[in-house]
C-alpha cells in the first residue's frame, strides 16, 4: 500500500459526513437560508472526496471517472443554481448524492480496495 491509513481516513470521515449532511440538504426547505448554507458545506465536502480519491490510488479505476463526474457535475449545479435553473441544479445535485453513496457502498464492499480494508474486508 503506498498511502498511509491516515490519508485514507481524510477521504472516508468527509465522506460519511456529506452522507449526513447531504441527508440534512435534501430535508431542509428548499432556497432558505438553511439549505443553501448547509448545501455549501455539502458541497465543500463533496469536493474533497472527489479530489482526494485522486491522491489514495495506486492506479486509476471507475471510481476515479465518477470522482472526475463529479467534480464536472457540481460545477454544473452551481452554475445552474446561479442562472436560476432549479431543476437542473436538483439533477446534478441529486445525481452527485446517488454517485456519492454508490461509490461509497461499493468502496466499502469490493474486497482488496482500501476502504474495505478499513473494514477488515
Amino acid at each position: 500500500m503506498a498511502y498511509s491509513n491516515a490519508w485514507l481516513i481524510w477521504h472516508a470521515l468527509p465522506a460519511a459526513a456529506a452522507v449526513i449532511v447531504g441527508a440534512g440538504v435534501l430535508l431542509a426547505a428548499k432556497g432558505t437560508a438553511r439549505h443553501k448554507g448547509v448545501g455549501r458545506l455539502w458541497v465543500g465536502l463533496m469536493l474533497w472526496v472527489a479530489a482526494s480519491s485522486f491522491v489514495l490510488a495506486d492506479h486509476f479505476s471507475w471510481i476515479h471517472l465518477l470522482s472526475g463526474w463529479t467534480l464536472l457535475s457540481l460545477t454544473l449545479a452551481i452554475i445552474a443554481i446561479r442562472r436560476g435553473h432549479r431543476r437542473a441544479h436538483q439533477r446534478h445535485m441529486l445525481g452527485c448524492a446517488g454517485g456519492l453513496l454508490i461509490a461509497g457502498a461499493l468502496a466499502v464492499l469490493t474486497p482488496g480496495r482500501l476502504t474495505a480494508g478499513l473494514f477488515g474486508l
